[in-house]
């Protein structure tokens, strides 16, 4: 067990419930990579930091808890739970997430949320499209697309 390096993960989870960017970014290495079923691949603290800021912002009453936090020298692991009003559809969501982490230089380098996909969609939209559609390739394409749009129409930090 590194001690560094769980406390590193608590300080990201408590400065996310309260929605602290500042610690959040100190949390994390200049090269990070964040991914997630929604997301994918987002590169660079700038950009992973924007993706945070535009999710947060939608994210209406984000309430987030975590536990079982572990780490080494080189990875770690947590689950949190993500509570919040999704904004587009005004449905409460319930997230159990599992993530893991790598560290470089006594930083997160590597960031990378799981969750069912399926259950999320049935959550934030409702029903019919994500009962029906949450689990099929078009469906996430499009939520996907529309998640990163506005990452992407910021451009390049």
């Amino acid at each position: 067990m590194n001690d560094r390096h769980v406390a590193l993960i608590s300080t990201f989870y408590d400065a996310l419930g309260q929605t602290d960017f500042a610690t959040m970014e100190r949390c994390y290495h200049s090269e990070v990579s964040f991914g997630d079923p929604i997301f994918q691949e987002v590169e660079g603290r700038d950009r992973v930091m924007r993706m945070w800021r535009l999710q947060l912002g939608v994210r209406n009453g984000l309430k987030s808890e975590y536990r079982d936090v572990t780490a080494d020298d080189f990875s770690g692991t947590a689950h949190w739970t993500a509570r919040y009003t999704f904004s587009s559809t005004g449905r409460e969501v319930v997230n159990e997430i599992g993530a893991l982490f790598r560290f470089e230089d006594d930083l997160i380098v590597r960031h990378h949320d799981e969750f069912d996909f399926r259950r999320w969609s049935k959550m934030a939209l409702g029903r019919p499209h994500g009962l029906l559609f949450g689990w099929t390739p078009m469906w996430r394409k499009s939520i996907r697309d529309r998640a990163t749009r506005p990452l992407d129409d910021l451009g390049p930090s």
